[in-house]
């Protein structure tokens, strides 16, 4: 035991106290956000071509006004079209707008002609759509004598509000949506965070391998030993990722939930413009809804979840990080025999994730139920199920379940291993795999 403990103090120390490890860790939040921002501010970019449109308004339908982006500049003209399009020819527009009159009120659909050889840019044409789509709107609405209270009084918003009859758990129409979301984020975080640690095993065991400090090690400790010291060892320095990722979740909760949970109206000033006040209005909507989510967050029942999230874990990632040090133990000085050795083990993994895809959706349909109890797909599907509070019984299944497989995927790697280890010269296949399982030596 002395000496599985030696192996995992060296193989956590060597990568806590690397510089990738620390980057990674403290900085991989940080460039999730920066990230994030980054791209919605790219795709909230607007085109920096300016361009000046000349509109023929022949049924008076925008009344001398048209608002799409800071990027079009408009400029109603009473010329006809052949003298505006002659206009756009010697180049003093850059396209000219055609409004036809509208012939039928109830029509569905109303088309438009812009006359350029430059087509506008997708943003560009969908918010003029937009802007002139208001426009027939309220002039129809004019020609068929329909109030705009009438109509809007037809547009109903409907939200579900389940109500618990056999328990006391207050729920709200968000409850679902919430446990939804966070169990598809951690089923997809437990995906990649097994692939990469189980992956970091086998690195190991190659490297170690290939460069032939294997047989100096295996000279004082058993094989078996060295597996489950470099299993354990990795498995830890992943834990420590985890706790400190965990920990700066929960002070981005505690700096949102204070900032989301201020009071909306206490912000509002006394004289806004009505059109300044209704769009306040929207964003402290907005803000509501994000502090709904934070709540929601906050009601979950983080004493269970996160204990079963560790243990699923450290039980997946045993059973995948031992069968990876395996396939390491076999491969030979071609490290791109790995790739071959690692498709069986890569496939419950990938299976488990789109299986978790359907959990999130559907968490108590039939395949998200048996995926969550099966070994090697429970280690992801049942993190993604563990929101939305799946029955105690079904968990109960599912880590015993676990526990049994790991044991034998443990013996099975074991075996595999402390032949592997010391195999040079020969390409292992899986029925040459299967010979070192049984093999008595």
């Amino acid at each position: 035991m002395n000496k599985i403990w030696l192996i995992i103090k060296r193989e956590y120390s060597t990568r806590v106290k690397n510089k990738t490890f620390l980057l990674t860790t403290f900085l991989a939040p940080l460039g999730i956000v920066v990230f994030g921002g980054a791209l919605g501010l790219i795709m909230s970019s607007e085109s920096d071509e300016k361009k000046e449109i000349l509109v023929i308004d022949q049924s008076n339908l925008l009344d001398g006004e048209v608002n799409a982006t800071d990027n079009l500049t408009f400029t109603f003209t009473k010329n006809d079209l052949a003298a505006s399009i002659e206009a756009y020819k010697e180049g003093t527009n850059d396209g000219v707008l055609e409004i036809l009159p509208i012939n039928d009120p109830t029509s569905s659909k109303y088309v438009v002609d812009f006359h350029s050889d430059e087509q506008l840019a997708l943003d560009e044409s969908s918010r003029l759509e937009k802007s002139i789509s208001k426009k027939v709107r309220n002039y129809k609405l004019r020609e068929l004598n329909i109030s705009e209270e009438l109509l809007s009084n037809l547009d109903t918003d409907i939200s579900i509000q389940p109500n618990m009859v056999k328990s006391d758990k207050k729920v709200s129409s968000m409850t679902s949506l919430v446990g939804a979301a966070l169990g598809g984020v951690v089923g997809y975080a437990m995906f990649f965070i097994i692939l990469i640690y189980g992956m970091q095993v086998m690195r190991s065991v190659m490297e170690e391998k290939i460069s032939r400090i294997v047989e100096v090690i295996i000279s004082s400790v058993k094989p078996f030993q060295l597996m489950m010291g470099k299993v354990i060892g990795v498995g830890l320095v992943g834990l420590t990722q985890i706790t400190i990722w965990l920990l700066l979740s929960i002070l981005l909760f505690t700096i949102g939930s204070t900032f989301f949970g201020m009071d909306a109206t206490s912000m509002a000033a006394p004289n806004l413009d009505p059109e300044l006040q209704a769009q306040a209005e929207a964003a402290f909507s907005n803000k509501e809804k994000l502090g709904q989510v934070f709540t929601e967050l906050s009601q979950l029942n983080w004493w269970k979840i996160i204990p079963l999230t560790l243990f699923y874990f450290f039980a997946g990632y045993f059973a995948y990080a031992s069968l990876f040090a395996a396939v390491g133990s076999a491969v030979g000085e071609d490290i791109n025999e790995a790739n071959s050795l690692t498709m069986p083990i890569m496939m419950p993994l990938v299976f488990a994730v789109y299986i978790g895809f359907k959990a999130v959706e559907s968490p108590n349909s039939t395949v998200a139920v048996w995926g969550s109890m099966i070994p090697l797909l429970s280690s992801i599907v049942m993190p993604s199920r563990l929101p939305m509070d799946p029955p105690m019984w079904q968990i109960a299944v599912s880590m015993i379940s676990l526990i049994a497989f790991v044991i034998f995927f443990t013996w099975l790697a074991g075996r595999i291993y402390r032949v592997g280890i010391l195999m040079y010269g020969k390409k292992a296949s899986f029925k040459e795999l299967a010979k070192w399982i049984f093999y008595k030596g």
